[in-house]
């Protein structure tokens, strides 16, 4: 019988730990998940890559505790696309509209990743994110121009001025020798 009953106890304490680990390998975070928590009507403009928001937000770990927040400050200005934020909170941004409160919890690999944030975020921790939209403003032609035609422009322009240079720097030194050329014709009939 007390073979039977150690033998129950260690199946239990098996089991449970087997539980531990199943629900601990759970808890680990691999995508980017956004709850949305209140959404206005009507929420006709939502925000894409490019536009400026301004958001109030908390940072905690996933155990709760808080690493930063912006509601005692002035609220966090984030132009998408700029990368000013984690990766994470700038993905979970997109597609939202002002007034709009969401919740993003971060996987590490679009936080901090292995190294964290010392002391405050250890490294592989995943971040969860109270967000409220306060406003959206839409990037304007001007600014769609600069973000995305003009880096493609400089990109032709450099090899084109290089290009350049490198014909005149040509031609000055075939003039260069043509003049060598006239005066060393002359300095042999003298």
């Amino acid at each position: 019988m007390k073979f039977t009953m150690k033998s129950s106890g260690l199946l239990l304490l098996i089991a449970a730990l087997t539980c531990r680990v199943a629900l601990a390998e759970d808890s680990v975070v691999e995508e980017l998940q956004v709850e949305t928590l209140v959404k206005p009507d009507p929420c006709d403009v939502l925000s894409v890559m490019g536009d400026t928001l301004q958001i109030h937000y908390m940072g905690k770990l996933l155990d709760g505790k808080v690493i930063d927040t912006s509601l005692s400050r002035d609220p966090l200005v984030v132009e998408l696309g700029k990368r000013t934020v984690i990766i994470g909170l700038e993905q979970s941004l997109v597609g939202v509209c002002a007034g709009q409160k969401i919740k993003a919890t971060i996987p590490a690999h679009l936080a901090y990743g292995k190294k964290g944030y010392p002391p405050t975020i250890p490294g592989d921790a995943a971040l969860e994110f109270e967000v409220e939209v306060i406003s959206v403003s839409q990037q304007t032609p001007w600014q769609n121009m600069v973000n995305n035609v003009f880096p493609i422009v400089c990109l032709a322009l450099v090899p084109t001025l290089l290009g350049l240079v490198g014909l005149y720097l040509y031609k000055k030194a075939a003039q260069n020798q043509c003049k060598k050329k006239a005066k060393d014709k002359k300095s042999k009939k003298k």
